[in-house]
């Protein structure tokens, strides 16, 4: 890993600054790109795997019909983001505007599955084979290869009666209409920990939270 090369999240929003295309969330530069059509989707998949190739700095990019999600962070520098995935984010949104693409950061969502457990390591293997994850450094599970949702193990010795719910990370910019929205569904709000997370729950109780990266620290 280049010394000095990984940026704290001061340095990462004053480069968003000049990144309006990209958002920050779950320690990852993120946007999504909208093309006409999905062979200009695909045009601009090929044009961002060369640019990887180029620079020997490969992004996520998962491409839907029109759209391609794109996730940048340095492997080499344990999953978080450098000075590298910005110069990369740069490049990219260069060839996008060149491609026509419109930006779409109210399409991002990162999805997380959280379990209430008084007892994680009772139960992390079993959830680890069964989905073929990795266990990560802070006892969480992931998707080697980035498909499905993470799961962690909110440890607690008073697990809720639900134990399972889901955390829907979404850009702070983004977060406000996602809560209205919620609310105009009939769905109950619990601010107390806003902006990091807000609490809903439907009507019989099912919580799931809708996150943002505002109000964190490195």
């Amino acid at each position: 890993m280049p010394a000095g090369d990984v940026l704290n999240q001061k340095q990462i929003q004053a480069n968003l600054l000049e990144l309006p295309e990209w958002r920050y969330g779950l320690g990852a530069l993120r946007t999504a790109l909208r093309c006409e059509s999905s062979a200009t989707a695909l045009d601009l998949l090929s044009t961002i795997g060369g640019l990887a190739q180029e620079t020997d700095h490969h992004p996520d990019v998962d491409w839907r019909y029109d759209t391609l999600f794109v996730t940048l962070t340095s492997h080499d520098a344990g999953g978080r983001v450098t000075a590298r995935d910005v110069t990369l984010a740069r490049a990219i949104s260069t060839q996008a505007q060149a491609a026509g693409a419109t930006p779409r950061p109210e399409l991002l969502r990162t999805v997380e599955i959280a379990i209430d457990t008084d007892a994680p390591e009772a139960i992390s293997d079993v959830w680890r084979t069964a989905l073929g994850y990795k266990r990560r450094e802070d006892g969480s599970l992931t998707d080697p290869y980035g498909r499905g949702p993470a799961i962690w193990f909110q440890e607690t010795q008073s697990p809720n009666v639900n134990r399972l719910h889901v955390d829907v990370t979404v850009p702070f910019s983004e977060s406000a209409s996602t809560l209205d929205s919620l609310a105009s569904v009939g769905a109950t709000l619990d601010h107390d920990h806003a902006p990091m997370w807000v609490v809903a729950s439907d009507a019989q109780g099912n919580r799931l939270c809708i996150s943002t990266e505002a109000g964190r620290g490195d």
